[in-house]
Parts: C-alpha cells; sequence; structure tokens
C-alpha cells in the first residue's frame, strides 16, 4: 500500500525527472535523500554538480522551483552533501 509519504516521495522524484536530463547533459545527477515531517526535502547533487560555480542558481532557479511547482506541500529544499 502506497502511504502519503510514498506519494509525496514519488511527486518529488517526478518533478526532479524534469531537471535531470538537464543536469545528465552536463554530467551531473540529483537524488532525494529524505523527506522530513516538516516537508523540507534534502537533496544531494550528484557528478559534475557536485562542484559546480553554478550550483546554487541550479537549485534555486531549477530544483527548488521544479518541486514547489509540483508538490507545493513542500515547505523547502535544501542540497546536502
Amino acid at each position: 500500500m502506497i502511504t502519503a509519504t510514498d506519494n509525496i516521495w514519488l511527486k518529488v522524484d517526478e518533478s526532479l525527472d524534469t531537471m535531470r536530463t538537464y543536469l545528465k547533459r552536463d554530467g551531473g545527477d540529483v537524488e532525494i535523500v529524505e523527506i522530513s515531517d516538516d516537508m523540507i526535502v534534502s537533496v544531494r547533487l550528484l557528478g559534475a554538480c557536485e562542484n559546480c560555480p553554478q550550483s546554487f542558481m541550479t537549485m534555486k532557479a531549477g530544483i527548488e522551483e521544479a518541486i514547489k511547482r509540483a508538490v507545493p506541500e513542500v515547505e523547502a529544499v535544501k542540497a546536502i552533501s
């Protein structure tokens, strides 16, 4: 049985799929690490995205916006290493 948490995780992952094409084109990727009870999504940038000088903009203008648009319940998105 899929729980509400599982459903949120799936929605967040689907929203990340919209960004993955662009990230993978540059040798990077993103993964969900955690979704807390207070709806804070922790993600990890992978590959070339880990050390990219544009990673802050990728997080704010790309990943965070995609997640919040698809899953309005999300309060915040943060990158962890």
